[in-house]
């Protein structure tokens, strides 16, 4: 929010700009997201141990099921990413 402006400036700025953010803010805050993720990755890597639970009749490393859960939100996050592009390249 910019100081000094009321609500019906915001609202107008919002109508012109959108509700989006800029391609340079969009792309600041998934290298951060993405940055975040290692650290949530590294931090279930050292945190569980090497117990092995069974899974559809086979052994897996307790340590890897995170892992392919925040696979899947990086994934989920470079998707989005690609979209938006996609959309702000149309407009």
């Amino acid at each position: 929010m910019r100081w000094g402006q009321s609500v019906e400036q915001r609202a107008q700025r919002r109508k012109v700009e959108g509700p989006l953010s800029t391609g340079s803010q969009l792309d600041r805050k998934f290298r951060v997201g993405l940055v975040l993720y290692a650290v949530l990755a590294a931090l279930a890597w050292f945190t569980l141990g090497e117990e092995k639970v069974l899974l559809g009749n086979r052994l897996v490393e307790l340590r890897l099921l995170p892992l392919i859960v925040i696979g899947g939100m990086v994934l989920k996050s470079v998707l989005a990413r690609q979209a938006d592009r996609i959309r702000r390249d149309r407009e």
